[in-house]
């Protein structure tokens, strides 16, 4: 194992922006299967646009074959969540047999998936409101910060310092699952909406029936994570959907993104997790299911090998 060496899977926007920041800190090695994604990375490196403009890179090594990245004691894992278990698969040739993988991808079931192919020892779970934003292979301009919540996990420690003198903000929690949902609920309100109507967050708030929606699609989830026993990590979901959409104003969420480019949406494991999850628990959600209609129909037809 060596601890300085950082296996990040996936090559789009969060896997370039977590691979700049932790750069200078590890040699970092990108897993992905974009060609273009990859090409750039190693000809010119992982290129950080930072919120104040200036531009920069580092030097990262980028790969399809998990063959070139054996024995890695951490992998972070930052492919979309339909390439979760062609990512598991890659991770369980790569992983030493002492590490771990941790997951802050968007949605449900993704420890699960990577638990199934790792083993549970070896799968973590995390997740982060940090946004970024990929403007063309190998480039990423950052967008809204926010902090990293990882549940508990001993053989994380040397990656979870090393995140910190990245300039991350991270805590660990033994109640992850409400910080998930509280994620999740935010996600669904704010992601499908931008997709459709093809604006940035902030812009949401500026029309009255988006609002609306937004305030419903909160209000609706947070009863599925109520019914699921799930203590929400804010008391007003609504309100804290509206203050998410403030702060990340400037961002093009990760689903308008998809859209933008041709590639699929995470919709299944946002919107129709939720959408499963209050079938399971018989609550009535006609707003997100909608969402989640409308999106399948903008993407039903796209494949994609963007990550």
């Amino acid at each position: 194992m060596v601890a300085e060496s950082i296996l990040i899977a996936g090559t789009g926007a969060l896997a370039c922006y977590f691979a700049a920041r932790l750069a200078p800190h590890a040699k970092v090695t990108l897993l992905g299967t974009w060609p273009q994604g990859l090409a750039a990375l190693n000809e010119n490196g992982v290129r950080l646009t930072t919120a104040d403009g200036e531009e920069l890179s580092f030097k990262v090594r980028a790969t399809n074959d998990p063959a070139d990245c054996q024995g890695h004691s951490c992998a972070l894992v930052l492919v979309k969540s339909w390439q979760t278990e062609r990512a598991a698969q890659h991770l369980a040739a790569c992983l030493h047999a002492d590490g771990a993988a941790l997951t802050l991808q968007n949605g449900l079931g993704n420890r699960e998936i990577l638990a199934e192919a790792l083993g549970e020892s070896r799968t973590a779970l995390g997740v982060t409101t940090t946004g970024a934003t990929l403007l063309g292979p190998g480039h990423v301009r950052e967008g809204g910060k926010g902090p990293i919540l990882i549940a508990e996990q001993s053989r994380l420690e040397p990656f979870i310092k090393m995140l910190r003198e990245s300039g991350f903000e991270v805590e660990t929690t033994d109640d992850l699952e409400s910080v998930i949902w509280g994620k999740l609920i935010v996600n669904a309100a704010i992601n499908p909406l931008t997709a459709i109507l093809g604006v940035p967050n902030g812009v949401l708030l500026e029309r009255p029936h988006a609002v609306e929606l937004m305030q419903s699609v909160a209000e609706e989830a947070a009863a599925v994570a109520r019914a699921q026993g799930v203590v929400l990590p804010y008391d007003d979901p609504a309100a804290e959907v509206e203050w998410v959409a403030r702060r990340t104003a400037q961002n093009r969420s990760s689903m308008l993104q998809d859209i933008t480019r041709g590639a699929p949406t995470e919709i299944e494991a946002i919107n129709g997790a939720i959408v499963q999850s209050a079938r399971e628990a018989n609550v009535d959600v006609p707003i997100i299911e909608t969402l989640w209609h409308l999106i399948h129909g903008m993407d039903s037809d796209k494949l994609g090998d963007l990550g």
